[in-house]
């Protein structure tokens, strides 16, 4: 079995587009709590991502592991935090989180190979 974390977000991407169009206050309202709750402050802009992806892979949701690895590739995380977090989302959850664990690696593989590729490049 093998899922394309960057097809999961793209295809989620355009259905959102849908609810952004037909739930506007609600969408405006989810992006302005997302801004407000993941912007830098006691805790970083990275460390509020890490803790995001941390209760993705807790939660078993293949596209809040998607959007938040691309995140946290855009603002520099190294693979050593990365797994760091992925480490303690495995104690707090078990098996279950392992295995999420070792999609959000995959993840972290995918977006970095195509986010490091040159530009002009599929991304």
């Amino acid at each position: 079995m093998s899922k394309s974390f960057v097809e999961i977000t793209q295809d989620v991407s355009r259905a959102l587009e849908s609810l952004r169009a037909e739930a506007p206050e609600a969408m405006q309202g989810f992006s302005a709590m997302s801004r407000g709750a993941l912007k830098d402050g006691a805790l970083s802009k990275l460390q509020k991502e890490l803790i995001a992806l941390a209760i993705g892979v807790a939660t078993r949701c293949d596209a809040c592991i998607g959007f938040h690895v691309k995140e946290l590739i855009r603002l520099g995380v190294t693979r050593e935090q990365f797994v760091e977090t992925l480490a303690v989302a495995i104690y707090m959850g078990g098996g279950p989180n392992l295995m999420y664990a070792a999609e959000a690696i995959r993840a972290y593989d995918e977006f970095s190979a195509r986010l490091a590729a040159p530009k002009g490049a599929a991304a």
